[in-house]
Order: C-alpha cells, then sequence, then structure tokens
C-alpha cells in the first residue's frame, strides 16, 4: 500500500494478492491492478480491489472504486457462491453495487452477511431487492429491527412506510380507489386476458406487488392474499381500509392466523369492542395468555360455562374460565 494511505484493511490474502497491495509494491503495478489490467480473478481479483479501494493515492482508489463497479455482475455472483467469503468482501459490494439487483439478492441469502449489512440493505435498498429481503427474514431473530428499517426507506411499499389510518364509518377510501385503478385493475385485466383467476396470478407476483394489492385490494384479493406465507403481505391486508369487521372475525376465529395478525386485531380499540372477536382471541392459541385471561373476564356466562368444559382449548384458558364461572356463581348466591 501506498504512503498516504489513512485506511487500514486487515484481511489474509493470498501471495499473488499480497505482492500487489504490500507497502513496498510499485505504484505502477497497484494503479494498473486498480485498473483490472492484471492477472488476478474472482474472490483474488475482488480481495485487491478491496485494499486499493482504501489506498491514500486518489488516483488509485478512483480506478479501484470504477473497476468494481464495472465487474459483471455474473463475476460477483461466482465469488458469492462461496460460502465462507470474508465479510469484508460482503461489506464492499453493498457500497460499491447496491444499485445491483442480482448481486444484493445473493448478498442477502449469504450465511455470512451481518444483521449490519441487512439493516443498511432495508434502509438504502430499491424495492426490488426489498422483495427478497423481506422473504429472508422470515424467521430472523433481527425481523422486527429490518422491518423498521424497510419503513424508512422511501423505495420501500406505503404499507411500510407509514401506518393506514381507516377511513370513517361507511366510507371507501379515496386514494385506495385510486390505487387499485392503477395496480390491482390492470393486473385483473391482464389475468382476464388471459383466462387466469385472481389465485392464479397472485402466484406470480412479486412481494412487493402483493403488498399493495393486500393494501388496496378488494374482498376476493383480501381473502387470497391473507393466506400469503410472508407476515408482510397478510400485515398488509388487515391495513387494508375496507376489511370488513366480519373478515377480521374470521382471521380472529382460524386457529393458524399468524401472530402478528392476531397482535394487530388486539390493538385495535374498534375491532376489540366487538363481542364475537373478543370470543374468537380468548380460546385463540396465538393470543397471549394473560390477555386472553382478561378476555373471558368479559365474556358472557353461558359462553365461560361452555370455555370451562372445552377440550379444544389450553388448560390455562379452561382453569381460568372454571375460576371466573366459580366467581359469578358465588356473587350472584351472594
Amino acid at each position: 500500500m501506498t504512503q498516504g494511505e489513512t485506511n487500514v484493511v486487515r484481511l489474509k490474502v493470498s501471495p499473488q494478492v499480497a505482492k500487489i497491495v504490500s507497502k513496498t509494491a510499485p505504484r505502477d503495478l497497484q494503479l494498473k491492478a486498480a485498473r483490472g489490467a492484471v492477472s488476478l480473478e474472482g474472490k483474488d481479483l475482488l480481495t485487491c480491489l478491496l485494499f486499493l479501494c482504501s489506498s491514500g493515492d486518489a488516483e488509485i482508489k478512483r480506478a479501484a472504486v470504477q473497476t468494481l463497479r464495472a465487474l459483471p455482475e455474473q463475476q460477483l455472483l461466482v465469488v458469492l457462491a462461496d460460502e465462507a467469503l470474508q465479510p469484508q468482501l460482503i461489506n464492499l459490494l453493498v457500497r460499491a453495487r447496491l444499485s445491483s439487483v442480482v448481486v444484493m439478492q445473493a448478498i442477502i441469502r449469504h450465511p455470512v452477511t451481518s444483521r449490519e449489512v441487512l439493516i443498511h440493505l432495508a434502509e438504502k435498498a430499491d424495492a426490488a431487492v426489498l422483495d427478497s429481503l423481506a422473504e429472508q427474514i422470515e424467521q430472523s431473530p433481527d425481523a422486527e429491527e429490518i422491518r423498521a428499517a424497510m419503513g424508512r426507506n422511501p423505495h420501500a411499499p406505503a404499507v411500510l412506510q407509514q401506518p393506514q389510518a381507516p377511513p370513517a364509518a361507511g366510507e371507501e377510501s379515496e386514494g385506495a380507489e385510486e390505487a387499485e385503478d392503477v395496480d390491482v385493475n390492470a393486473l385483473m385485466a391482464e389475468a382476464e386476458e388471459e383466462g387466469a383467476s385472481k389465485f392464479q396470478l397472485a402466484l406470480n407476483l412479486r412481494v412487493a406487488d402483493k403488498i399493495k394489492i393486500g393494501l388496496t385490494g378488494d374482498k376476493e384479493w383480501r381473502s387470497i392474499l391473507i393466506k400469503d406465507s410472508n407476515k408482510l403481505v397478510q400485515g398488509a391486508v388487515i391495513k387494508n381500509p375496507r376489511i370488513s369487521d366480519g373478515e377480521v372475525l374470521m382471521i380472529a376465529k382460524n386457529k393458524t392466523s399468524s401472530d402478528d395478525l392476531i397482535r394487530q386485531i388486539l390493538l385495535n380499540k374498534d375491532w376489540m369492542k366487538l363481542y364475537e372477536i373478543k370470543k374468537a382471541l380468548a380460546t385463540h392459541p396465538k393470543t397471549p395468555a394473560p390477555k386472553a385471561m382478561r378476555l373471558i373476564s368479559l365474556l358472557n356466562t353461558k359462553d365461560v360455562k361452555d370455555l370451562m368444559r372445552s377440550k379444544g382449548v389450553a388448560t390455562v384458558i379452561v382453569t381460568t374460565a372454571r375460576k371466573e364461572f366459580e366467581n359469578r356463581q358465588k356473587r350472584e348466591g351472594g
């Protein structure tokens, strides 16, 4: 590396790379390597460029950055196929090739990609990359933090950027209608032309498109997309301003509904005023036990009595229902 260097890069390198990036290497050789005019390929070339991008020599640094940005995507994908790739090289590609969708998608799936890199992508990448990221993080312990980062990304679907306020009773959302005219109706026209159903069309939609349609689509779309395996898509459906109380009740009664969906219902004061929804959530396996126990106290005596005899719910729910029933009997007897 040259004497004017300010950034320190520590990485185990091959002898070929060491010859170029060492402090005693001729400047002409480093400049030649920065321009990609040396016999290095794959990981070695990327490693060499990593060092040269940190050079204190402005010309070498500029040439290395330009070469890195011009490398063919296929060449980078071959490098990313190495599951033991150094994290520093992953970080370099994220900084230099953020606009390359296929490269970023490969990085999202790479086993050494760090939480910090995923959060950076969530905040900066375009919609196509966010699609892949949304699918990849479903089981990640950092999913909530990454989703929050997506919410700060101007390229993210609207459902990730801000909560949607429900319309006044009896009203339709004007913005939702306009969005449906652009997205949903256009997609349906294509489906009808090809003789396809909405269900068939949904199979080929990107996650971002499913989210948009879930947020604005009609009842048929909502019934399809609420069953989607992606939690972001499900979340869009339940945020749809036109979703009916009956649809929400069906979600509450469905024992396979996700934790996220049940949490969204529990947080909605209007939905929680409805007796049948409270009754359904009291016995739902995804309802947190403390909340379920409080809901039992709001049920009528007949339902509490039925619940304490039920064999299809958790023991803690049966026990709580029995205590509630006994307490009511004592109060009535007193």
